[in-house]
Order: C-alpha cells, then structure tokens, then sequence
C-alpha cells in the first residue's frame, strides 16, 4: 500500500490535546480569559510534539499557535499573505497576525514551559518581521475556530505587541503589501481576510482593553 506523500517532512508541532481544551472549557471565536487555558497548555505534562502531516489531519489534537498583532499610534499591521508560506489553505487572504507553529528546535525536550514557549514566539516574529525601536507584548486572548479544516486543528494564542516606531518591513516573501490600518479601514477588507484576522478585528476593541 503506498503512503500518502508527506507534505511537512520532519517537521513536529507542539499541540495539547482536544480532550484538554474541552475539559476546561471549549469555545468558539475569541475568548478574552487566557488565564483560563494557557497554565494547562503549557505544563509539561499535558503538551507533546507531533508530526505536522499527522496533527494536520488529527483534529483530536489542537496545534498551539501564536498569533502576534502589532499596534502603533491607533493603527494595527496588516498584509497580505502570499503562495510561498507552508500554509497554502490561507494564501492571498489578507491578515493582522504573525505566528507559526512552536516546533521542537524551541524546546530541548519534548515538552514546553512558559520561557520556551516565549522563545518561539520572539523567534517568530524575528523569522517573519523586521521591528525597528522598542516593543512590549502581552497575551490578551485566544481564538478558535471548527468551523473550517484549518481551524479544527490548530488554537491561537493572540499577543498584543505595541511598537515605539512603525517602520516595520517584512523578512520573508510571503508578506506582502504591509501596512498600518485604522480600524475603519480594516473593516472595510474584512471579507478578505483569513477567519482568525475576521474574529480579532470583531473583538479588537475588548482586546485593546484587556
């Protein structure tokens, strides 16, 4: 019996599993109550590495992403995705967030804590973004999304960054047409965007306030 191609070769995903999520509380859309969820998320005894051809076709297992927004002087980052990310389900839509997946270079064992976790997001960011001045960030909330296939497996970690300057370019292809929008502006391409981008600009005024 031949084997499906493998389209992420070697590459493990932190994930938790979907039973965890809906014991302490499953939700759809935003949830402004990170507190709620990331302790457990992140405890080495609940969170393990597996294969990204596997836990993209499992959705007993949710992938653990972050999703950086980035706000400056009243206007938030916007772009556009392009062909060349790993994601293809997701090109050409317009989107707020930087993430990506916290894979096993993040960790030196197969588990995750809180500073490791923290690692893969700054190495994230840095991978995908270049920031000039200072920054700070916070965790306000978490989204998830069943209602589509990319959404069932994966649950994302949604960190506020709030920059000192807004001359911030992109450091891969993938990202393109970077911008800083004003609310009104954003909403006037929601319909663009990919499904997490649509459920934070909906809640981007709570999440401002978090």
């Amino acid at each position: 019996m031949s084997s499906k191609p493998k389209k992420y070769p070697d590459e493990k995903v932190l994930v938790v599993s979907r039973a965890l999520f809906d014991e302490l509380g499953s939700f759809q859309g935003l949830s402004l109550e990170p507190d709620r969820y990331l302790p457990a998320f992140l405890d080495p005894e609940n969170n393990y590495f597996l294969a990204r051809d596997d836990a993209e076709e499992d959705p007993s297992h949710k992938q653990i992403i972050p999703y950086a927004i980035f706000h400056h002087q009243g206007k938030y980052l916007h772009y556009v995705r392009g062909g060349g990310g790993g994601e293809k389900r997701l090109a050409a839509k317009g989107s707020l967030g930087i993430g990506g997946h916290i894979n096993a270079e993040d960790a030196a064992q197969s588990s995750l804590d809180k500073d490791t976790y923290t690692t893969g997001v700054e190495r994230e960011v840095d991978e995908e973004l270049n920031l000039s001045g200072g920054h700070t960030q916070k965790i306000i909330a978490l989204i998830n999304d069943d209602s589509n296939e990319v959404g069932a497996v994966h649950l994302g970690v949604v960190h506020l960054f709030d920059l000192e300057s807004g001359a911030v370019t992109a450091n891969e292809d993938n990202i393109a047409e970077l911008e800083f929008l004003t609310l009104e502006e954003l909403e006037a391409r929601r319909d663009r965007m990919e499904t997490w981008s649509q459920i934070c600009l909906d809640g981007l005024e709570k999440l401002m306030g978090a």
